[in-house]
């Protein structure tokens, strides 16, 4: 396994105070042009290594290109997350020589918060400030493929969404603008193919923030994969100590090989 990492501009459009990056692992034997960006959880406060890097390395076992991102945080507030999460497709896109991986073979990735940053760019239309600013902004945001763990979806709505979350992402513009931010209302036909997971009794992310993005996506007519394993704990990632719900992996790389990556 090799591990590179680059920033993602020389300046980050938006702010100074904070360098978002992104970082390759390069498995020692390719056995796939497909990559898989992923974006740590953490409630948009911090960036869970179990999250991010232990992703990778699964993904490296598995002959997998991956790359984790290093996404503003709060005191930052959107759209910045949006615009990292993007330029991390582009990036990839842009290098795709580079890393010998197929341009049009990128997923993206991510578990709670997370989950909601690789959603929104796969759902999210709106044009930003700070974008088309170079060679690299040229190439499409929009991923091939998402793969969503324990997502947050919701950022408005009792007893649904995470409300956390959204505060950390919006702060005081929350009222304003948690509908316009929220996947499962803003999702179009344009949405990438869906593999998403979660557990029935998570008592921090609640399940029905899969389940109405997945039937968003059913009424679109976009193919998605939905695993909503019985008991589970919030933040499983790898499951290392739930080997029921750890079946969740040899889904999702059946379901990557399925769709042709």
């Amino acid at each position: 396994m090799k591990i590179e990492s680059y920033n993602l501009w020389e300046n980050a459009p938006g702010s100074y105070d904070a360098v978002p990056e992104i970082t390759a692992f390069i498995p020692d034997e390719q056995k796939s042009d497909c990559a898989v960006i992923i974006f740590p959880g953490g409630g948009y406060g911090v960036l869970c290594q179990y999250e991010g890097e232990d992703y990778a390395k699964f993904f490296n076992e598995n002959g997998i290109t991956a790359f984790v991102v290093t996404y503003r945080l709060t005191p930052h507030h959107f759209p910045l997350q949006l615009i990292d999460a993007r330029r991390s497709v582009r990036f990839v896109r842009h290098h795709a020589e580079k890393f010998g991986i197929n341009k049009d073979k990128i997923a993206v990735m991510g578990s709670s918060a997370g989950g909601h940053l690789a959603a929104l760019v796969s759902t999210y239309r709106g044009t930003t400030e700070f974008e088309n600013i170079d060679e690299i902004d040229k190439e499409d945001y929009l991923p091939n493929a998402q793969i969503l763990c324990y997502p947050v979806i919701r950022l408005l709505g009792k007893g649904i969404a995470n409300i956390g979350s959204g505060k950390s992402l919006l702060g005081e513009e929350l009222p304003d603008l948690g509908e316009e931010l929220s996947p499962d209302l803003i999702a179009d036909s344009k949405t990438p193919v869906a593999f998403i997971w979660h557990t029935s009794d998570d008592d921090c992310v609640d399940v029905r923030n899969s389940l109405y993005y997945a039937s968003k996506l059913h009424e679109l007519g976009i193919p998605s994969e939905c695993h909503i394993f019985p008991h589970g704990r919030h933040g499983l990632a790898l499951c290392n100590d739930s080997p029921y719900v750890a079946k969740w992996k040899t889904l999702m790389m059946d379901w990557l090989s399925y769709i042709g990556f």
